[in-house]
C-alpha cells in the first residue's frame, strides 16, 4: 500500500521530535529546522553545495507560500494604524462596544462570528475582518489579545474549516479518496464536529479565564470615554468627517462579504478583496486627514505595516521551510526527487503507521486520528485528506462499517492540526492580526485541542 521508509523519512521524523521537544521547553526551533533542511538535502543529493543551496531555496519556497498572508496582514496593519492615528477607529467600534461589555462576551462573539464568516469564505479573510472590526472592542473590555486570537483560531481554522459545510472542498477531497460522496462525509462529520468544537472551545475558555484571574495574561485596560474624546480632539481630522468614515468603512467590509457571496470568491480571492479594500481605505483616509502630506503619510503607514508583517513572519519562514519539505515542496527546495512511489514524506509516514496497526474499531479510529495528526504537520490542513480518506476506506471495509465516520474523523484531525490551531506557521494570520506570538498561541491551543481530539475519537467509536 505504501513505500519502504528511507533515511529521509527517519531524519524528518527525528527532527519533528526535536522541534516538538524544544517547543515544550519554550526554546526557539529555527536552528533545528535549518539543520533539518540541510541534513535532508545532504542525504537526498550527497552534495554539500546542493544542501547549502537547499537552505536558501527552502526559504524562497516558504516565502512564496506565505507571501499572500504576509501582505494582507501588513496591509490590514497599515490601515489600522491610520484609523487609530485619526481616531476613526474609536468611533467605528463604538456600536460594538455597547453590545460587548465583558471579556466572556467578547470571546464567544468573536468566535461565533468568525465561524459563520469562515463557513462562507474560509478563515483568512475572516481573520482580517475580525481584526479590523471586533478585535479593538475585545481588547477594550479586557479580553487579552491572546484570548481573541484563540477565539478566531479555534472557531475559524478549527470548527469552520474542519467541517467546510458550505464550500465543501475538504469533504470532497476526503470523500473522493474514500469512495463516498461529500454529503456522506458532511453528514457523518456533524456530530463529531459539534463534540470537537464544544469540548475544545469550552476547555480553552476555562483555561483562559483561570489564567486571567491569576494575572498570567496581559490585557489592555478599558479606555474611558474621556480618553477616546481626547484622542479625537488631538486628531487632524474633524469629528464630522470621522463619523462619516466610521460609518462608511464597516459598510465597505459588509459590501466585501456580499461580493464574496455573489461572485463566489473564496480563499485567496476573498483575501485579495479584503486586502485591496484596506489599501483604498488607507489612501482615502490619509488624503482626508493629511491633505498635502497625504503622499508621504500613506507611504509611512504602508512601511510600518510591512515592517510589522515581516517582523512577525521572519522567525517562521525557516520553520515553515522545514515542514514544507514533508509535503509537496521537496523537489522544488532540494532539487532532488523523493524515492519512486513516494507521495511525500509526511504521507509516507502516515501510510506506514496505518499499515502496521491491527484493524479493530478502536484501533482503526485511533490510527486514523494518528495519521491525521502526522499528515497535518505540513501545515496545509488539506494535503493529508486523500490519505486519511483512503485509509478510512480500507479500515471501513475491514471492519464492515463506519467508512463515512472514519473519513470524517480523519478530516477533522488533519485540519485541526494542520489547518491552523497547532502548527505555528499555519495559525499566523490570527496571531499576527492580534499581535501575539504564534508559538505562544500554539502552546495555548495544545491542551484544549488534544483533549478535544481524544474525546472526539472516542465518540467516533459509537458511530462506526
Amino acid at each position: 500500500m505504501g513505500i519502504e521508509l528511507t533515511a529521509l523519512h527517519w531524519i524528518y521524523l527525528l527532527f519533528i521530535g526535536f522541534t516538538i521537544l524544544m517547543m515544550i521547553f519554550r526554546r526557539d526551533i529555527t536552528i533545528i529546522c535549518i539543520a533539518g533542511v540541510f541534513l535532508l538535502g545532504l542525504t537526498a543529493t550527497g552534495s554539500i553545495a546542493a544542501s547549502i543551496s537547499g537552505i536558501f531555496s527552502s526559504f524562497m519556497y516558504a516565502i512564496s507560500e506565505l507571501l499572500s498572508i504576509i501582505l494582507v496582514i501588513s496591509i490590514i496593519t497599515s490601515m489600522s494604524r491610520v484609523l487609530m492615528a485619526t481616531g476613526i477607529n474609536d468611533l467605528m467600534i463604538s456600536p460594538f462596544a455597547k453590545i460587548i461589555k465583558t471579556p466572556t462576551l467578547a470571546f464567544w462573539t468573536i468566535g461565533i462570528v468568525m465561524m459563520i464568516i469562515s463557513w462562507f469564505f474560509w478563515p483568512s479573510p475572516a481573520v482580517a475582518l475580525m481584526g479590523a472590526v471586533l478585535l479593538p472592542v475585545a481588547l477594550r473590555v479586557g479580553l487579552p489579545a491572546l484570548g481573541a486570537a484563540m477565539a478566531m483560531n479555534l472557531f475559524g481554522h478549527g470548527i469552520a474549516l474542519s467541517g467546510d459545510f458550505i464550500i465543501q472542498a475538504a469533504p470532497k477531497l476526503s470523500g473522493d479518496a474514500a469512495g463516498i460522496t461529500a454529503s456522506d462525509v458532511i453528514t457523518a462529520s456533524i456530530p463529531l464536529i459539534i463534540i470537537m468544537g464544544i469540548v475544545t472551545t469550552v476547555t480553552a475558555f476555562v483555561l483562559l479565564k483561570r489564567d486571567m484571574k491569576k494575572g498570567k495574561l496581559d490585557s489592555l485596560k478599558k479606555f474611558s470615554a474621556e480618553e477616546i474624546l481626547k484622542k479625537n480632539e488631538e486628531s487632524e481630522l474633524p469629528l464630522p468627517v470621522k463619523r462619516i468614515f466610521a460609518a462608511i468603512i464597516p459598510l465597505l467590509f459588509v459590501a466585501n462579504i456580499i461580493m464574496m457571496f455573489t461572485l463566489k470568491l473564496q480563499g485567496g480571492e476573498a483575501t485579495a478583496l479584503i486586502g485591496g479594500t484596506s489599501v483604498l481605505i488607507l489612501i482615502f483616509t490619509s488624503i482626508a486627514a493629511h491633505k498635502q502630506q497625504a503622499l508621504e503619510k500613506t507611504t509611512k503607514f504602508l512601511i510600518e505595516g510591512l515592517q510589522f508583517g515581516f517582523r512577525v513572519f521572519g522567525p517562521v519562514i525557516p520553520i515553515a521551510a522545514f515542514f514544507y519539505l514533508g509535503g509537496g515542496g521537496f523537489e522544488q527546495m532540494i532539487g532532488s526527487p523523493l524515492p519512486e512511489g513516494s507521495e511525500g514524506i509526511i504521507n509516507d509516514l502516515g501510510t506506514a503507521l496505518a499499515a502496521v496497526v491491527p484493524i479493530t474499531k478502536s484501533l482503526g479510529a485511533f490510527t486514523i486520528a494518528a495519521v491525521g495528526v502526522i499528515t497535518g504537520l505540513d501545515g496545509s490542513g488539506f494535503s493529508g485528506l486523500p490519505l486519511t480518506g483512503s485509509i478510512a476506506a480500507l479500515f471501513g471495509k475491514a471492519i464492515g462499517s463506519g467508512t463515512a465516520s472514519l473519513t470524517a474523523l480523519g478530516q477533522i484531525t488533519t485540519i485541526w492540526i494542520g489547518g491552523g490551531t497547532l502548527i505555528p506557521w499555519a495559525l499566523i494570520p490570527a496571531a499576527a492580526i492580534c499581535n501575539v506570538d504564534p508559538f505562544e498561541l500554539a502552546r495555548r491551543n495544545l491542551v484544549p485541542v488534544i483533549i478535544g481530539l481524544f474525546v472526539t475519537t472516542v465518540a467516533a467509536l459509537f458511530f462506526i
